[in-house]
């Protein structure tokens, strides 16, 4: 389970279990901060008033609730059902489980350097976690420069382990764009002009041309960069049309999602 140290800033939206629910208040614990407890008020529970607070929370089920009161000295914090939107739920679930993802990685490398995950979060984890807020954010930054890796306080032996692993996680993903293009040419050698502008296709642009059925070819184009290939594809395609009017040759294509 991911962690955080310290208790949770004001207006800072947590994971917490529910482990106890009264007449007029839910007792929870909180996910992310081990042995820091929360509780909401039934009027917290929803912009309505409610009348049975166990109808709303259930014991055991987790919720997103926001922070709206802190006591330091008791590590005790009041939570709020009723000032989290559906956005802001969403998105805090998909925080939660990349954070999930970075620990696996954390863990991984502790394993790897025989520490326990207790180890790791105190020798690294919580000092990227005040660096970059986040394991996730603070991993994604490495793996896009790993001079990242250099600013931060940590031991020669900790960053060697995790960008080996911060690299097979991030690994980029090979992405496919295609679209639909038609080719008419109705002269006497049309077959041999349409096969000219192909060519050109190809050998200007890279891509993968297949024939589909007359007068319809599948073009594609892979690549990490989706925006780019996009970008690159659109190109070339517009290539086709101006090559193609010089043999007298119409072309057109469409995207394909």
């Amino acid at each position: 389970m991911p962690r955080r140290k310290g208790l949770p800033e004001w207006g800072e939206l947590v994971i917490c279990k529910v482990k106890r629910v009264t007449p007029y208040a839910a007792w929870c614990d909180l996910e992310e901060y081990p042995g820091i407890e929360g509780m909401i008020h039934i009027t917290e529970v929803a912009g309505k008033w409610v009348k049975d607070i166990k109808k709303f929370v259930k014991v055991g089920k987790q919720y997103v609730a926001k922070v709206v009161k802190i006591d330091y000295q008791k590590n005790f914090v009041s939570l709020s059902l009723k000032r989290v939107n559906e956005k802001d739920e969403k998105d805090k679930w998909n925080d939660f489980r990349k954070e999930e993802r970075a620990e696996k990685i954390l863990e991984q490398t502790a394993k790897e350097m025989n520490k326990s995950l207790d180890q790791a979060y105190e020798e690294v984890g919580f000092i990227l976690q005040e660096k970059f807020d986040s394991l996730f954010s603070a991993f994604e930054s490495i793996s896009k420069d790993e001079k990242v890796l250099d600013k931060i306080n940590i031991k020669e032996e900790w960053k060697k382990a995790l960008l080996e692993n911060i690299k097979k996680s991030f690994k980029e993903k090979e992405v496919e764009i295609k679209a639909e293009m038609e080719i008419k040419n109705f002269s006497m050698n049309g077959i041999e002009r349409i096969k000219k502008v192909l060519m050109s296709l190809e050998e200007n642009f890279g891509l993968e041309i297949t024939y589909i059925s007359a007068p319809k070819y599948m073009v594609k184009i892979k690549g990490k960069n989706p925006k780019k290939l996009e970008k690159k594809l659109t190109e070339a395609l517009e290539f086709a049309v101006k090559e193609a009017e010089k043999v007298n040759s119409l072309v057109s294509y469409k995207m394909i999602k």
